[in-house]
């Protein structure tokens, strides 16, 4: 992957030039390629895995391009598709709520309730006022809007594939105005760790080890993680592995619950410190209260053969089979999580087997092979099916 990663960094001054190699696929991305978060670290996946048909350079602009050159353009920014000019055949990454959603989220926190709007100005101007969703500083506030409106504008207009990483991203997708025959649903892929993990042991299983893995902000639910701690066993505890806004609150709160001598924060983790607290876990706790478009993080634990305890919102459902390779609960629920986590807790066997038949699913249907593999099909699809000789078919003003 690292070499990957190198390669892409070595083609910049290339890209800067225009200079592109023709009849080949590229991608094309703002975010960066690395271990830095669920798209950055799919992205390196993607091009650790990529086709010979498929260039080993990322394009960060679009504009003053000569697109007809390309074979097929695969965007992963929103941005990105305000510069399309319609003379390529074009596919869309869609990872995120970004293109429908104001704040990026689809989460009320004033509510502590998932959205079910629809985008308008007034409907979004009240979530982000009323019901705390995002910032609600008033510039940004009309820049995200007018941004968000631009968008849903370009979705209307342009004519490409658009991929989306759940169902869930899809029927969204759907109620902002997408023709659902341009969507596709293709759920992520990992590669699998270099690193073998073994399936759970018994004496893993008696070190009474939970993990939590993300972003340390508060739509990853780590404040419901906390507070349901303090009514399961005692002897449970909780490694916390990422870095965030929110840590300095969320370390004070587990201070006043009494928690400290229970919670290990470790920060952000190198590649092997996460590999190892993987392994010294019994269960991996997945406890975001914002609808997750999809989720790596379960994946990552059916890689380590360990069971996942996850919200029921987004895309989790989709990728945690409940009562097979984990189990659901609802965002928010204190005692249905202290439920799932003794669950897990006081039977070994179940803990086992869930993480085996999670690294089984994984190996069916979610290696980054298979999705690359996948992808091909799309790729070879959306060529076919793209008018030849097209000029120009549509171009999309960006808001000044």
């Amino acid at each position: 992957m690292l070499n990957s990663i190198n390669d892409a960094k070595r083609n910049d001054e290339l890209l800067h030039r225009r200079i592109f190699e023709e009849d080949l696929i590229y991608q094309c991305s703002n975010f960066d390629v690395g271990e830095g978060g669920g798209v950055e670290t799919y992205l390196a996946s993607l091009f650790e895995h990529r086709p010979p048909e498929v260039s080993d350079r990322v394009i960060k602009s679009l504009n003053n391009v000569d697109q007809s050159q390309f074979k097929l353009l695969h965007l992963h920014s929103p941005d990105l598709l305000l510069q399309l000019t319609g003379e390529c055949p074009t596919v869309f990454s869609v990872h995120n709520h970004s293109l429908y959603c104001p704040s990026g989220t689809k989460y009320l926190a004033g509510q502590r309730t998932i959205c079910d709007r629809n985008f308008s100005y007034l409907g979004c101007t009240w979530g982000k006022l009323a019901d705390k969703c995002g910032s609600r500083r008033p510039l940004r506030t009309l820049k995200e809007l007018q941004i968000t409106h631009q968008f849903l504008d370009a979705l209307k207009k342009v004519r490409i594939t658009f991929v989306a990483n759940s169902e869930y991203v899809r029927q969204e997708l759907i109620k902002n105005g997408v023709p659902s025959e341009q969507i596709v649903t293709l759920h992520c892929g990992i590669s699998i760790p270099q690193i073998t993990t073994a399936p759970l042991s018994l004496d893993i299983h008696q070190n009474h080890r939970i993990l939590f893995v993300g972003r340390i902000v508060s739509d990853k639910g780590l404040e419901w993680l906390l507070k349901t701690l303090i009514h399961t066993n005692p002897q449970i505890q909780l490694d916390i592995a990422g870095e965030g806004w929110e840590r300095p609150r969320l370390e004070r709160l587990a201070n006043t619950l009494g928690l400290s001598n229970r919670i290990t924060w470790h920060g952000w983790c190198d590649r092997n410190t996460l590999n190892n607290l993987y392994e010294q876990c019994f269960a991996v706790i997945f406890p975001s209260v914002w609808p997750e478009p999809a989720g790596l993080v379960t994946l990552e634990a059916y890689s380590r053969y360990r069971p996942v305890i996850g919200s029921a919102v987004g895309g989790i459902p989709e990728h945690l089979r409940d009562g097979e390779t984990g189990i659901l609960v609802p965002g928010n629920d204190i005692k249905k999580l202290a439920d799932a986590i003794h669950d897990l807790y006081g039977d070994y066997e179940k803990s086992r087997h869930m993480g085996e038949q999670g690294h089984a699913l994984l190996m069916k249907e979610f290696t980054m092979n298979a999705h690359v593999n996948n992808l091909r099909t799309i790729y070879a699809k959306t060529i076919a099916e793209f008018p030849s000789r097209a000029k120009k078919i549509y171009s999309i003003p960006q808001v000044k």
